[in-house]
């Protein structure tokens, strides 16, 4: 039975909640915004850490310690009672260490996105495109394993760039996800797998999801991590999936999102790119200093 005091939907007056989601960068902007469509009063502060950024050069004891710090930082600062890990490095390296430091839920992108690949896939084999620490760290293949799939990883390390430069629809950026996806096709065919579902295991790729979808054999399912990660908090807060559409005539427009923005370095360029992870204006990013 759901639980009204729970639910960010209810209608009985009851303060929505606060959402806390990290990102060890931006892209996890596109986390936030499937968390926006489908909780659209509740509301959310997020934190990239981008002073700190890369992750995936960092070692796990590091990564831990930064990843707990900004977990901390939305818990005790900006009163998160409910936190969204939107990173796939700090997901696969540093969850439990995030679940150690802070008295809320947590919830990370990759347990998600492969809950996502199972309900999917009628051939038992996928295929998961990321960045080289989230591959090095074999975390979505160990979740695809534990839910009885076998998963196949590659690093794609070209992408994050080219969608920073903003050729989301390039012709460059295409050919090289072509490029990239045949040679994950052409290893799992000399493997014996048969993949139907590609999982798209990195926060940025969401924005290439039309050019992977054109690249993709026929028939084979593309599953957003992003999305997948907003449907399981959703269920977190006993509310069904209902993306929020365009209001009819006579209905109330989708109130607007009650969100903060911070940043540990960078803030212009926060600004600048994160409207087009997030798909809307940013609004003024606050900096915030979390130590070295």
């Amino acid at each position: 039975m759901n639980n009204p005091g729970n639910n960010p939907e209810n209608k009985t007056g009851a303060t929505p909640p606060t959402i806390g989601v990290f990102d060890s960068g931006f892209g996890g902007l596109t986390v936030l915004r499937a968390l926006i469509q489908r909780l659209p009063r509740a509301r959310f502060a997020f934190l990239g850490d981008t002073a700190r950024l890369p992750y995936g050069s960092k070692s796990r004891r590091t990564i831990a310690r930064y990843a707990a710090e900004s977990a901390q930082f939305l818990v005790n600062e900006q009163d998160a009672e409910f936190l969204v890990i939107a990173c796939n490095t700090a997901s696969a390296l540093a969850l439990d260490a995030i679940q150690d430091a802070v008295p809320v839920p947590v919830l990370g992108v990759i347990e998600p996105g492969a809950e996502a690949a199972w309900a999917a896939s009628r051939a038992g084999d996928v295929l998961v495109i990321a960045t080289d620490a989230t591959v090095q760290s074999h975390a979505y293949a160990a979740a695809c394993r534990a839910r009885g799939l076998r998963a196949l990883e590659k690093a794609c390390p070209l992408l994050v760039p080219l969608v920073e430069e903003g050729w989301t629809a390039h012709a460059v950026t295409a050919e090289v996800i072509r490029i990239y996806l045949e040679e994950l096709n052409a290893e799992a065919a000399a493997q014996g797998m048969k993949p139907d579902t590609l999982v798209l295991g990195c926060t940025h790729y969401p924005l290439l999801r039309p050019l992977i979808e054109r690249a993709v054999p026929a028939g084979m399912r593309v599953i957003d991590s992003a999305e997948a990660a907003a449907e399981a908090a959703l269920r977190h807060f006993n509310g069904r999936a209902a993306p929020a559409a365009a209001p009819s005539a006579g209905q109330d427009a989708p109130p607007e999102p009650q969100l903060r923005c911070f940043a540990t370095d960078s803030v212009e360029k926060f600004e600048r790119l994160g409207s087009r992870f997030l798909n809307r204006p940013v609004g003024k990013v606050e900096l915030v200093d979390l130590g070295g």
